[in-house]
């Protein structure tokens, strides 16, 4: 007899952005002359920049010909891309990281939830706390996690490492050794980023517990102070105890095209097998590779033409950031992030709960934001604002906030 996977059957609720979604919607059903303003989910509203839709449009006129169509993409991505990648986003960084450690694929957060797979059942997982839901559901689905107790919002055998305002929301080791550490910095939801010196000590760690250290570094285009790594292989010894996750979502604008790569470095070996192997076997059999079409757009994003709007995109939203940023300064909120992340993380007014002030803000503003309460237990109190949206809804949004009071 056919049976269900049970491990799905443990995750609680929906998905988060699911259940923001539905919340809003029926806000909107209820008050449909309401002007609804959105700075929760992290999804970009600028278009596409014109060096990438021009490499769209001349790739679609060569799956036009016969001499230039384009079937099954490389398992790994196509070289043209793969080669751009280590050219401008390592090695002018002046890390050595090759062509075949790098795979292509549709997405960040699918990298991030099919990573798990290469593990084994019984590896032992530890998360920031607050964190991006994606890792540790996708762990709960592999029946890692263990037992969740609803009253603390944590699963037995997770580790959780929390970043709150105590700690500048940078977590400390853990008391209890992972196997596994997942790592986003600059970080989703908290804004907050790590030091090359604070980085290194994490790889330092892994190295010495033997742990593979998952690093989303999928908003290392935001990074504005020098001192903060674009990538973890800029610090010495990354590149035997880490994986990484880089996204052309938030810094091209592909969250509606799906681009991203992982990095496996060869010298990444467990009992004397190669995760580069093993990811590459993984890749081949579950993965038919990301369109020829969108690969050539994403080749353009390292033009020079490409660069320069990449960086007028993310000048844009870092205004935005800007905006939210010193106005809740000024209207009284304790706030972080917003300067090496396109995330601003506030504390609740008056003790409310997340999702309380979600629906405060909602009503009375009509203004989007994320419970923090949705990433985790030390996530109560807080809440997350974007500066994806618009400059006139964004510099709105805040007004409105401030008009209704702290």
């Amino acid at each position: 007899m056919a049976r269900v996977n049970e491990n799905f059957l443990k995750l609680p609720g929906s998905y988060l952005f699911s259940t923001v979604g539905k919340k809003v919607r029926e806000y909107q059903e209820a008050n449909p002359d309401k002007k609804v303003i959105r700075l929760g989910i992290g999804d970009v509203t600028l278009p596409l920049p014109p060096a990438v839709i021009s490499a769209l449009h001349t790739a679609t006129d060569e799956m036009a010909a016969k001499e230039s169509f384009r079937g099954y993409a490389p398992d790994l991505g196509y070289e043209f891309l793969r080669s751009a990648i280590v050219e401008n986003d390592f090695r002018c960084r002046g890390v050595d990281i090759s062509i075949d450690e790098v795979f292509i694929s549709d997405g960040a957060k699918s990298d991030s939830a099919n990573i798990q797979e290469i593990f084994a059942e019984n590896s032992k997982i530890a998360v920031c706390d607050p964190v991006y839901p994606v890792y540790v559901d996708s762990n709960v689905m592999a029946g890692r996690t263990g037992t969740y107790h609803a009253e603390s919002g944590r699963w037995s055998n997770v580790i959780y490492m929390p970043c709150t305002d105590e700690n500048d929301f940078v977590p400390g080791f853990p008391e209890q050794v992972p196997d596994i550490i997942y790592l986003c910095f600059p970080n989703n939801p908290t804004g907050a980023a790590l030091t090359k010196d604070q980085l290194q000590k994490w790889v330092d760690y892994a190295n010495q517990k033997n742990a593979v250290i998952i690093f989303d570094a999928a908003y290392e285009a935001y990074i504005s102070q020098e001192d903060v790594p674009h990538s973890i292989y800029e610090c010495d010894g990354a590149k035997t105890c880490a994986i990484e996750l880089r996204s052309f979502s938030k810094n091209a604008g592909f969250t509606g095209t799906r681009l991203a790569y992982t990095v496996i470095p060869k010298e990444l070996v467990l009992d004397g097998i190669s995760l580069n192997g093993l990811w590459i076997r993984r890749h081949g059999t579950k993965f038919n590779g990301a369109p020829y079409i969108i690969q050539r757009a994403g080749e353009a994003v390292y033009s020079e033409e490409g660069k320069k709007q990449i960086l007028e995109m993310v000048g844009y939203y870092r205004k935005n950031a800007k905006v939210i940023y010193e106005g809740l300064k000024a209207a009284g909120y304790t706030i972080s992030g917003g300067v090496n992340s396109p995330y601003i993380w506030l504390k609740t007014p008056g003790g409310m709960g997340s999702w309380e002030f979600f629906d405060y803000l909602l009503e009375r503003a009509n203004v989007v934001g994320t419970p923090g309460a949705g990433f985790g237990p030390s996530g109560e109190g807080y809440f997350r604002l974007t500066a994806f949206g618009s400059y006139e809804n964004t510099v709105e949004a805040i007004e409105r906030i401030r008009r209704m009071g702290n």
